[in-house]
């Protein structure tokens, strides 16, 4: 009961931005701490990695997720909520320690941000997995929308047809796709509509 108290309060504290928030309201309620995850910890790497910093703290920072990633939930610290947050991942953990390795090769390597890219991917094919998909076509469509969220010229013609566990996927993908799209109220319709009816 404490460990369920714990991770609700982490869930909580979590910082996303505004499109984000947007995105999950729209997982169904028993995945949403998945993507809640996934984000906050991209974004926690991202800091860890940062521009500027000093290339060994950043590899000790990362190092430091590369192990939490390596164990079961019941082996990790009590007391990082980040870490509070993750535990639903824990079959899945090595698609986040595999990000981690992205972000050091990103930042500390210089593969350009290739690594980071195919990881970033790897982890949404890993919540459509814990969201029971098993289909292979189903996998590759979130592939193919997870690619064109993080590189919109990536984009294909067809929108790709995503389960409803993948919903938040199909928002971020619009909003990277409607970016530019200088009319916000519009803009937040297309939103509403993908995070309701996934196209």
């Amino acid at each position: 009961m404490q460990a369920i108290e714990n991770q609700d309060k982490a869930l909580d504290d979590v910082q996303l931005d505004p499109v984000e928030r947007l995105a999950v309201a729209y997982a169904p309620a028993g995945l949403r701490a998945l993507w809640i995850g996934f984000l906050a910890f991209d974004h926690r790497l991202a800091d860890a990695a940062r521009e500027g910093r000093d290339p060994i703290m950043v590899q000790l920072r990362l190092a430091w997720w590369r192990d939490r990633m390596g164990e079961p939930v019941s082996r990790w610290p009590q007391g990082e909520p980040l870490l509070a947050v993750l535990a639903p991942w824990d079959a899945e953990r090595a698609a986040l320690g595999a990000i981690v390795d992205g972000w050091e090769a990103r930042n500390v390597g210089s593969d350009g941000g290739v690594a980071l890219r195919a990881a970033r991917i790897g982890a949404l094919a890993a919540i459509a997995r814990l969201g029971g998909a098993r289909d292979g076509a189903v996998l590759a469509a979130v592939a193919q929308a997870g690619g064109e969220w993080l590189d919109r010229k990536a984009a294909a013609n067809a929108t790709p047809r995503l389960p409803r566990s993948m919903r938040p996927l199909a928002v971020l993908r619009a909003a990277a796709l409607a970016a530019d799209d200088t009319r916000p109220m519009l803009r937040f319709g297309t939103l509403l509509r993908v995070g309701l009816f996934g196209r």
